[in-house]
């Protein structure tokens, strides 16, 4: 797995996070295609951190003037797949020699997972790599 180096703004990030939500943060990147910060937080702890009618999530945009995005870790591929691509929902998800398969349940489904030129897809596949990366690749049908 490579080394993942956090740099001062990102720590202050994380800290401010943990401080604020109460939840324990697993994880923090900085996501240059979405333009957000993307916060990974321990299974179980994803309702804390969003907090009642998403107040956190709303106080730390405000706080942070940028969008965030926050995801539920988890030790199963296709489990954390399905839970950072949320709220769009999947037909059918399989995994084969590290080939990630996706079915959406509808075309309109299929092009947000994909995005223009295939942006929101390799992105995912950066982000799920992170964590396991015997991931070769994910695709959409």
């Amino acid at each position: 797995m490579a080394k993942i180096v956090y740099d001062i703004t990102l720590m202050k990030y994380m800290s401010l996070f943990e401080k604020i939500t109460r939840a324990r943060l697993k994880d923090c990147f900085s996501d240059s295609v979405t333009n957000q910060l993307v916060f990974v937080v321990s299974p179980g702890e994803l309702g804390k951190a969003v907090g009642k009618k998403a107040v956190n999530v709303k106080k730390l945009e405000n706080l942070f003037k940028k969008n965030i995005k926050i995801i539920e870790y988890a030790d199963d591929l296709m489990i954390f797949i399905t839970k950072a691509i949320y709220p769009l929902k999947l037909a059918d998800i399989k995994e084969e020699d590290g080939i990630v398969t996706m079915e959406g349940p509808d075309t309109k489904t299929k092009g947000l997972l994909i995005g223009r030129n295939a942006a929101n897809l390799r992105n995912l596949e950066t982000v799920v790599k992170r964590y396991y990366p015997q991931l070769k690749e994910i695709k959409v049908i």
